[in-house]
């Protein structure tokens, strides 16, 4: 059988017992000791611009107490040394910069003997931009004129304001670099009674800074009334015009007198006017056609006193060679 095993207090008890007491040391181990770790904080701006001056904190993620506190030194870096392992909570609490804006807060895991290294960058605070919408002429404020803000470059949101009753709206505008982002104003809608004006206005955003845009208008011009026309009545056929010179007709013409086979008589020929004996007293104007009348009467005169001396031509000469015979 195996001896019972004794016990440090049975030796001791039968030492006391049986002998005088000698006293030794007696080693207790313990748990040894986490090394600890480090956090290491790098600050820049978007344009990789150090910062100093940046103060940040760490907090217990258990109970949100501070563990440890610190800025950024002139290289824009700030080391927590002997920082306990576990999770942090990093926040920044100034960026020690008027044209920075602050990081948000993030978690930092510490392992042992380890340096969490971090980069943490500020964005610059935005640009604060006014619009004014002005009559061109007189200065006048300008309502319900919708203007859109587009970045410069063509990438980037863009952002669409109405101006209010003071012809006014604002707006904050990012920033992406110290010396300021372009943007591009243009008016979509004109107010009532305006001309459009497309024409785009360049606005430059510097961090933290206000800047304003001013865009103008020209009243329409009023439209000019059409004079008033009366009801339009039913088309008037209009008839057809009746010449005005009446027809012209044909003069009459006598008929020429016929030529006689007979010689040529040698008696004198009367003469072809015939006077006209005047109109009594009272009576009215002869006509054209009475004249036609009369020269047709004075043509067949002149028929008959050709026809009658053409016969007495014949005769003499008849009586002329009878008295020749008989003188023979």
């Amino acid at each position: 059988m195996r001896a019972p095993r004794r016990t440090a207090a049975t030796v001791a008890a039968t030492t006391l017992a049986t002998s005088s007491l000698i006293w030794a040391p007696t080693a207790f181990a313990s748990a040894p000791e986490i090394p600890p770790g480090a956090v290491e904080i790098t600050k820049k701006d978007p344009d990789g611009a150090l910062l100093v001056g940046a103060s940040f904190s760490l907090l217990d993620t258990l109970n949100g107490t501070k563990a440890l506190t610190g800025k950024t030194n002139a290289d824009g870096i700030l080391r927590f040394e002997n920082v306990h392992p576990g999770t942090y909570r990093l926040k920044e609490t100034d960026s020690g910069s008027p044209i920075h804006d602050l990081a948000p807060d993030q978690d930092v895991i510490v392992t042992p003997e380890n340096t969490s290294k971090l980069t943490i960058v500020d964005a610059f605070k935005p640009a604060e931009l006014l619009v004014k919408k002005t009559d061109k002429k007189t200065g006048t404020p300008l309502a319900s004129a919708v203007i859109n803000i587009a970045p410069a470059t063509g990438s980037g949101k863009a952002i669409t304001l109405t101006t209010g009753k003071d012809g006014t709206a604002t707006t904050k505008l990012p920033v992406s670099s110290r010396n300021g982002t372009a943007y591009t104003g243009t008016e979509t809608q004109a107010p009532t009674g305006y001309e459009l004006d497309a024409t785009p206005v360049k606005i430059t955003a510097k961090p933290a800074e206000k800047t304003t845009a001013t865009f103008t208008n020209t009243k329409k011009d009023k439209p000019t009334q059409p004079p008033t026309t009366p009801p339009t009545s039913p088309p008037t056929t209009t008839p057809p015009v009746t010449p005005t010179t009446p027809p012209t007709t044909p003069e009459t013409t006598p008929p020429a007198s016929p030529t006689p086979n007979h010689p040529t008589s040698t008696a004198p020929v009367p003469p072809t006017d015939t006077p006209t004996t005047p109109p009594a007293e009272g009576s009215l104007a002869h006509t054209g056609a009475d004249s036609n009348a009369w020269l047709l009467a004075g043509g067949g005169l002149l028929i008959a006193a050709g026809g009658g001396a053409l016969i007495a031509a014949r005769r003499r000469k008849a009586d002329e060679g009878e008295d020749g015979q008989t003188a023979s």
